[in-house]
């Protein structure tokens, strides 16, 4: 490989988890690192199904590269061709899934044994692993590669997501209000925790599972942070102070659009077009975006109350819709997990537009008329909203959701929540109230929009000094660079626990 101008070349690995919300921040960052260095190679691991529909996205980045890994599955309970999480349709198929990941190491350790020897039996400078793949750690140490973590949650909620498996409070008392002897000062209640947590064990495997990840991303050479500094400095602080390691918020890392060769492989219930123009058919700040993410959906009896509750409400809305738990993805919506007439009537008043299963998010969420955004407060998702100045209502279904909806009310002030989980009940009467608060506010749109000029200082260069996102890319691509450079003076790497 022809070296840059700095005389140094080498090999970056990237390992995203396979699932939608956590490849895209990966995908950002390679295109980020090989524009910033380009006399790396930049490689990406992923099964072939994945690397299949995200090649196209990095035609004009020759030096991102693609490592496939096959994925055999061992636990009966999982299609045994699963190469992610698109089309499990439970959360408990879903963790299942995450544990059976850590099967993939000894065929990651082979990868990397390739790579090492077809670079003249030089290690990948650094490998930069998903949060939840931390067993990659070892892999790089073992070959003397640095290793980083990239986690696709903010430190806020991955503190407490990690507290709350560690030491599983709910198992040690009764009291509705839960605290972590390693988080003073934060407390949860009891309806913050997901199903899996509620009914958790002693030696429950997403414990067992979560405590072997958050040890071993802490013994690595430091941290990547899909966050803003602006959205949770206190939190960054305390991870770098509790790791002594450097840690590095660099997002928002989001695409720039959902063009189709940035839809990794998600196909659209409707255009963009069709979206934009039904959207230009009403006034700013006045429709409501309902999503759930990519991976979670509300049974029917929540589903009629929602619908009934944005049809109560008179405001407009876009509802991507999919089939509640337990239905195949690809399965036929069904009339009766609606209200009886109810996408007739809304369709004729041009109140509401449906969607199914896939829309174009970010084209939504940046239109002038879009003035909330009911959210499960998935990290992308809540990064998205924030970035375009959309405040949120709240419904946060599973995982460390529950913390970015606590952050977003709380800490930034832009969200209120409607619900907790899928056993919550709620009424149609509570969806139109909660609607038409967020919607005729100011208040929350007011410090939407101050944090979105914040967001956009962090990723921008004004008067000619740069945001704190682009400060803390900087400082890891240098660093990248050093640790490059020591090993091109025919030393060893410096390494974490060496």
């Amino acid at each position: 490989m022809e070296k840059g101008k700095t005389g140094i070349d080498g090999t970056v690995v990237l390992f995203p988890f396979m699932a939608h919300g956590h490849l895209n921040p990966f995908l950002e960052l390679a295109q980020l690192l090989s524009t910033r260095i380009p006399s790396f190679t930049i490689t990406i691991v992923s099964t072939p199904a994945n690397i299949l529909n995200v090649r196209p996205r990095f035609l004009s980045y020759p030096t991102v590269r693609f490592s496939e890994l096959h994925f055999h599955i061992s636990d009966d309970s999982l299609p045994a061709d699963a190469q992610n999480t698109d089309t499990l349709t439970s959360q408990s198929a879903v963790t299942r899934f995450y544990h059976a990941s850590e099967s993939l190491q000894p065929s990651f350790h082979r990868l990397i044994s390739q790579i090492t020897e077809s670079d003249g039996g030089r290690p990948p400078i650094c490998i930069v692993s998903d949060m939840f793949l931390g067993w990659t750690v070892d892999v790089a140490h073992s070959f003397g590669s640095h290793h980083v973590p990239l986690y696709t949650s903010g430190p806020y909620a991955m503190s407490i997501y990690n507290s709350i498996w560690t030491h599983l409070p709910q198992r040690l008392t009764c009291a509705d209000h839960l605290t972590f002897p390693d988080l003073p000062g934060v407390t949860i209640d009891r309806t913050q925790l997901s199903r899996s947590m509620k009914s958790a064990t002693e030696n429950d495997p997403s414990s067992d599972f979560t405590i072997r990840q958050s040890e071993y991303c802490r013994r690595s050479d430091g941290s990547l942070w899909n966050t803003v500094e602006v959205l949770e400095r206190s939190s960054l602080d305390n991870w770098a102070r509790s790791t002594g390691k450097p840690v590095w918020a660099i997002g928002p890392l989001l695409p720039n659009s959902s063009k189709e060769f940035e839809r990794v492989g998600k196909l659209p219930g409707l255009s963009p077009l069709v979206c934009t123009e039904w959207l230009n058919q009403h006034p700013p700040n006045s429709v409501v975006y309902v999503s759930f993410g990519s991976q979670n959906t509300i049974p029917v009896a929540l589903m009629i109350e929602l619908a009934k509750g944005l049809e109560e409400s008179g405001k407009a809305f876009i509802w991507v819709i999919r089939n509640p738990p337990g239905f195949e993805v690809g399965e036929s919506f069904r009339a009766e997990w609606l209200p009886e007439g109810f996408e007739d009537r809304i369709t004729e008043r041009k109140q509401g537009l449906l969607v199914r299963n896939w829309a174009p998010q970010l084209e939504i969420l940046s239109h002038e008329s879009i003035g909330a955004f009911l959210s499960h407060c998935g990290w992308n998702s809540v990064l998205e909203s924030l970035s375009r100045g959309v405040p949120i209502i709240g419904w946060p279904i599973e995982s460390e959701q529950f913390y970015n909806s606590k952050l977003l009310e709380e800490e930034l002030g832009v969200c209120v929540e409607l619900a907790r989980g899928i056993d919550d009940m709620i009424n149609g009467g509570d969806v139109a109230r909660m609607v038409r608060l967020v919607l005729e506010g100011e208040e929350m749109r007011r410090k939407s929009e101050v944090l979105r000029e914040k967001m956009m200082t962090a990723v921008s260069v004004v008067e000619g000094v740069k945001g704190s996102s682009l400060q803390a890319l900087d400082h890891f691509v240098e660093t990248v660079r050093m640790w490059g450079q020591k090993y091109s003076k025919g030393g060893s790497l410096d390494v974490a626990g060496d």
